[in-house]
């Protein structure tokens, strides 16, 4: 008996019409990219495992996808994994490339990522990331243009969002005034997962991580202050300062607030739209970011992250070019597509690829309108021309099934008066065109 077929756990087939949905995310955000200077690069699905290890953390390391050398020598093989993100390979790329490039270098990617992950609601082992990096400038506007990237892609998918954004300096002056400047991985990859586990649950993980509760007091009061952004920058500045109950005084997380400072007048001065706002539980998990984080919240659909990503000052430095510094954010296609699916947003038209369908009334009939066909193909109008003679019902009921609005019926009196039929599916409404009227055609299916 043969065995039932299956794909592997967190891997998914996607049909015509998620597809045909997926493209409209990815056509969209494509548009915005564009419209900001940024152009389209490519990299491979695998990369030299030396390339990924060590630039996501010990947990990131550990959902690595390995793949076994085959086609040469084991022996001689560098080992390889499949990508885990977007980013790490794009530095690779800049160092490999970075005689042939124009700095500041702006590219954009939509490709495949994956991560040996335990597979659960919104949480695949395979999904697509739709990167937007601007490297070889340290400017603000760049993390400007990427809110206004977000705005753009999510006003035009019709999804209400909140921005959140932090800044790994500020992150680093909560270790330093806490006075554990050594933990500050630590503190990150606890503070972190506040919204998942709750505050308590964070400090026993600082605990169990060799803070002390003097400590862990300092980082609870500083997440625990709330306002608006500059309220907040205005008492994060005083803590940073001396104002602590350690009484230290960070430089770096004073510079990470005058760099929020910057990034936040330049929003209120663009007028986005978008709600922005101060989240200094913010930390991103992985290691590179070095000035601001973002993370894009869906208000109206339970789910994680759906847009993400930071400052780096120097990803490329591993790979041999220091001092490049560089910022990126990138779309989650795939949770991107479970809220349009799950707040039913996704445009209607999008059900079908085909916008008429020419009936098959027999091979003279069909002989007469392959012309017509061919003519509004060209014209931009989807059309297909059923294969078979098969009774007229079963030709409807394929239109009906692929939510085709417009089919064609033309027989022997059609072609003999030089005339074509078209009915629109859904009003009912029918009208007959002289087969050369192509303007009074398209005005009809379009």
């Amino acid at each position: 008996m043969a065995n039932k077929p299956s794909i592997p756990k967190g891997m998914r087939d996607f049909s015509q019409q998620e597809m045909a949905e997926r493209n409209y995310i990815f056509d969209t955000i494509k548009s915005v990219f564009r419209k900001f200077g940024y152009a389209q690069i490519e990299t491979p699905a695998m990369e030299n495992l030396s390339t990924l290890l060590g630039k996501y953390g010990d947990e990131g390391d550990k959902l690595l996808f390995r793949v076994m050398n085959s086609g040469e020598k084991a022996a001689q093989a560098p080992e390889k994994g499949l990508r885990y993100d977007l980013t790490v390979p794009f530095a690779r790329y800049v160092v490999q490339h970075q005689n042939e490039i124009s700095f500041p270098f702006k590219r954009f990617q939509i490709q495949p990522v994956w991560r040996a992950d335990r597979p659960q609601k919104g949480r695949y082992r395979e999904f697509y990331q739709c990167d937007v990096d601007a490297i070889g400038s340290k400017s603000q506007l760049n993390e400007l243009e990427l809110v206004q990237i977000v705005d753009k892609v999510f006003s035009l998918l019709d999804i209400r969002v909140l921005l959140k954004i932090n800044n790994r300096k500020v992150l680093t002056g909560f270790a330093e005034i806490c006075g554990f400047p050594d933990k500050v991985v630590d503190i990150t990859v606890a503070i972190d997962k506040l919204d998942k586990i709750g505050l308590d649950a964070v400090k026993e993980e600082m605990l169990g991580k060799g803070l002390t509760p003097s400590a862990i007091a300092v980082i609870e009061q500083i997440l625990e202050l709330s306002g608006t952004a500059s309220e907040k920058i205005s008492a994060m500045r005083g803590l940073m300062n001396g104002g602590s109950a350690s009484g230290i005084v960070s430089a770096t997380g004073l510079a990470g607030l005058d760099e929020l400072e910057e990034l936040f007048g330049l929003i209120e001065a663009a007028g986005v739209g978008v709600p922005v706002e101060i989240d200094l539980s913010l930390a991103r998990g992985l290691n590179y970011y070095t000035g601001a984080i973002f993370e894009v919240k869906a208000l109206d659909w339970e789910i994680g992250s759906i847009c993400g990503g930071g400052r780096y000052d120097n990803l490329t430095g591993i790979f041999g070019l220091p001092d490049m510094s560089g910022v990126g954010i990138s779309f989650g296609a795939d949770r991107i597509y479970d809220v349009l699916k799950g707040l039913d947003k996704f445009p209607a038209g999008l059900r079908s690829s085909t916008t008429v369908l020419f009936a098959n009334m027999g091979g003279a009939e069909v002989r007469y309108v392959l012309p017509l066909a061919g003519t509004l193909r060209e014209k931009g109008i989807s059309v297909e021309i059923y294969p078979d003679s098969s009774k007229l019902k079963k030709q409807f009921d394929y239109a009906d099934r692929k939510a085709i609005p417009f089919i064609s019926i033309n027989g022997a009196d059609e072609a003999a008066a030089g005339t074509v039929q078209f009915k629109n599916l859904a009003s009912g409404e029918q009208r007959s065109f002289s087969s050369d009227d192509i303007d009074g055609i398209l005005a009809f299916l379009t």
